[in-house]
C-alpha cells in the first residue's frame, strides 16, 4: 500500500489523521468515516474527526459521541468489527435528528504498541456491504497510521524537548553572564542592567523591571524593554502584589494585571495585560523582586516560565547581594578611614599643638613682666588675647574632628557639649532630651561604632540648621526605645523642599551614615519646622 510510506514520512498529526481518513474512504468504498481518538483512560472518546458528512449536516447533528452504542464496542473489545446492518444490531441505540441513514458497518482499532489508541470507523459501502479484503485494507491501514501517528507524537515531544532544551541553555547563558559580572563588575548599576535585560530575554518578555526593598517599600531600580518604566518608582511593601511576593518568597503569575494590588500604572506601565512576579532571595534573605510583563507571543506567562526566571532569580539574587555589598564595604571603608583621620588630628591638635600654644602663652605672659617700652606690653597684651581665643578655636575643631566627652564619658555629655559649642558659636537655642544609657555604666553603653554613628548625625543635622535653616530654636531628642534609637533633630526655620535638596545640605552622608547602621533617615520639611528623623537598631558594647 503505497500510502504506508507517507504516512510514516508526515510529522504533523493533523496531516496524518486527514490522509488517513480520505485513504480509508477511498480503499474501502465507504461514504463516510470517522476516527475516533480515545481519552487517557481508555474509556470513551476525547476527540471524534469525520469525513462524508458535510458542515450543515454535522450541525444537525448535534454534539459529537462519546463512544456509546455500536461505537463502544470497540472500546471494550479492540478488534475488527463489520456488519452488514449495523441498525440490527443489538447495541444500537438509533440515529439522533439529521444524521444521515448508515447500514453497513467496519470498525477497525488503532493500536500503538499493543494499546488502544483510537478506532476507524467506516460506512456505508457505495456497492453493497463491506468485504474481507475490506477489513484486511483497513487493519493494514490502521497498522500504517499507528505508526505514523506515534512518529508524529515522538516528534512534536522531540520538538518540546528542542524547545525546552532551547530556553535551558538560554538560562544557562544568562546565569553565566551574571556570574560573569559578578566577578568583573562590582557596581550595581551595571549588574542591574544586565539582570534586567537577561532576565527579560529569557523569558521573552516585553517589559522586566528590578525592584529592591528600601525600607518599607519596594524601589524600581532598574528595567529592560517596552513601555516608560520609572526608576525610582515606589511601591509599599505590605499594601502590594509585589510586596507580597517577595516576603513570602513565593512565586506569582497574573493573568491579569487588574489583579495588582497597586497599578502598573504606578510604575511607568500602561497597556501591559499580564505579569510574572518573582523574588530575589539571597541565603534567605528578600532583597525584591523580579517583575515581568506580558509574554511576547501569547502574553500570559506558563508555568515553565515560571520555573525558568525563578531560577535565574537565584543567581541574579546573588550578584545583587554582592554588588550591595561591595558598595556597603567602599563606602564604609571611606567613613572608617575619615573617622580614622579626625581621630589622629584631634590628638595630635589636643597633644602637641595646644601644648605649644600653651608654652607661646606662657612666653608671652613672661615677657610683659619685663621692664621693655610701653609698645611692647602693648603687643604682649595682644598676643596674649590671641592665643587664648586660638586656643578655644582649637578646642572647637578638636570637638568637631572628635569630641574626647565621646571617648571618655560617652554619648549623653558629647550631645550636650555640642549643643553648648552651638549657642556659643551660633547662637542657636538648642533644646536636648536625651533618654540615653547612663554613660558611667559601662555594661550598658552603645556600642563605640553606634555612638559614633548617633552622634554624627545629630552633628550634621545642627550644622545644617546652622548654615540653612536662619532657626532660632532647635529641639534634640535621642532615646533607645523597643530595640532602637530613635533621633530627631527639628527646627524652626525657613524650610526647604525635601524632595529637592542639594548635596550641600549634607543629607546624603546621613543617609549613608544610617544604612551603614541597618537604619533609615526621613525628612519632613515646611516653613516653620523641619524635622529630621533617624531610626538605627540599637546595639551595645561588648
Amino acid at each position: 500500500m503505497e500510502v504506508g510510506p507517507w504516512l510514516i514520512a508526515a510529522l504533523d498529526l493533523e496531516t496524518v489523521l486527514d490522509r488517513f481518513l480520505d485513504t480509508a474512504r477511498e480503499v474501502t468504498g465507504a461514504r463516510y468515516a470517522a476516527l475516533g481518538v480515545l481519552d487517557a483512560q481508555r474509556r470513551q472518546l476525547d476527540r471524534f474527526v469525520t469525513r462524508g458528512l458535510s458542515a450543515e449536516q454535522e450541525q444537525a447533528i448535534g454534539p459529537r459521541p462519546r463512544g456509546g452504542g455500536i461505537l463502544g464496542i470497540l472500546i471494550s473489545e479492540p478488534k475488527p468489527l463489520r456488519l452488514v446492518d449495523l441498525t440490527r444490531h443489538p447495541s444500537s441505540f438509533g440515529f439522533p435528528g439529521g444524521h444521515p441513514p448508515m447500514r453497513s458497518f467496519l470498525g477497525v482499532p488503532i493500536l500503538i504498541r499493543g494499546a488502544a489508541w483510537g478506532n476507524l470507523y467506516l460506512t456505508d459501502k457505495t456497492d453493497g456491504e463491506f468485504t474481507n479484503a475490506d477489513e484486511h485494507a483497513a487493519v493494514t491501514l490502521a497498522a500504517w497510521a499507528a505508526i505514523a501517528i506515534e512518529h508524529a507524537h515522538l516528534s512534536v515531544a522531540a520538538d518540546q524537548r528542542e524547545h525546552e532544551l532551547e530556553r535551558a541553555l538560554h538560562s544557562l547563558e544568562a546565569t553565566q553572564a551574571i556570574a560573569v559580572a559578578v566577578g568583573a563588575e562590582t557596581a550595581l548599576d551595571p549588574v542591574l542592567e544586565l539582570i534586567a535585560k537577561r532576565g527579560r530575554a529569557i523569558v521573552e518578555a516585553r517589559t522586566l523591571l528590578i525592584m529592591l526593598q528600601d525600607g518599607e517599600e519596594l524601589v524600581v531600580t532598574a528595567g529592560a524593554g517596552h513601555g516608560d518604566p520609572q526608576p525610582g518608582a515606589r511601591l509599599p511593601i505590605a499594601e502590594s502584589t509585589s510586596g507580597q511576593v517577595m516576603v513570602s518568597h513565593r512565586p506569582t503569575r497574573l493573568t491579569d494585571v487588574a489583579e495588582l494590588r497597586v497599578p502598573a500604572e504606578a510604575l511607568g506601565l500602561s497597556d501591559v495585560h499580564s505579569a510574572l512576579l518573582v523574588p530575589l532571595v539571597y541565603r534567605g534573605q528578600a532583597l525584591g523582586v523580579l517583575a515581568a510583563f506580558d509574554r511576547d507571543d501569547v502574553l500570559v506567562f506558563s508555568e515553565e516560565d515560571e520555573q525558568v526566571l525563578v531560577a535565574f532569580a537565584a543567581s541574579a539574587a546573588t550578584a545583587v547581594a554582592t554588588a550591595q555589598t561591595v558598595r556597603a564595604d567602599r563606602l564604609r571603608h571611606t567613613l572608617d578611614a575619615a573617622e580614622a583621620e579626625r581621630k589622629h588630628f584631634a590628638r595630635e591638635l589636643h597633644d602637641e599643638t595646644l601644648q605649644a600654644l600653651g608654652g607661646l602663652k606662657l612666653l608671652a605672659s613672661a615677657a610683659q613682666r619685663t621692664t621693655d617700652t610701653s609698645q611692647m606690653r602693648a603687643a604682649l597684651d595682644a598676643l596674649a588675647g590671641g592665643l587664648e581665643t586660638e586656643i578655644e578655636n582649637l578646642h572647637a575643631i578638636i570637638s568637631e574632628l572628635r569630641p574626647a566627652a565621646l571617648d571618655d564619658l560617652g554619648l549623653r555629655p558629647a550631645i550636650e557639649t555640642l549643643a553648648e559649642h552651638h549657642l556659643v558659636a551660633n547662637g542657636l537655642d538648642v533644646k536636648c532630651d536625651l533618654g540615653l544609657p547612663d554613660p558611667t555604666q559601662r555594661d550598658r553603653r552603645l556600642a563605640p561604632e553606634l555612638e559614633t554613628t548617633v552622634y554624627r548625625l545629630i552633628q550634621e543635622a545642627l550644622t545644617n540648621v546652622s548654615k540653612h535653616a536662619d532657626a532660632k530654636h532647635v529641639h534634640v531628642i535621642a532615646a533607645v526605645d523597643d530595640g532602637h534609637v530613635r533621633i530627631e533633630v527639628a527646627d524652626d526655620g525657613v524650610g526647604f523642599a525635601a524632595d529637592t535638596v542639594t548635596a550641600g545640605f549634607g543629607l546624603t552622608g546621613m543617609r549613608e551614615r544610617a544604612e551603614l547602621a541597618g537604619g533609615t533617615v526621613s525628612i519632613a520639611s515646611r516653613p516653620g519646622e523641619t524635622r529630621v528623623t533617624a531610626l538605627v537598631p540599637s546595639r551595645y558594647a561588648d
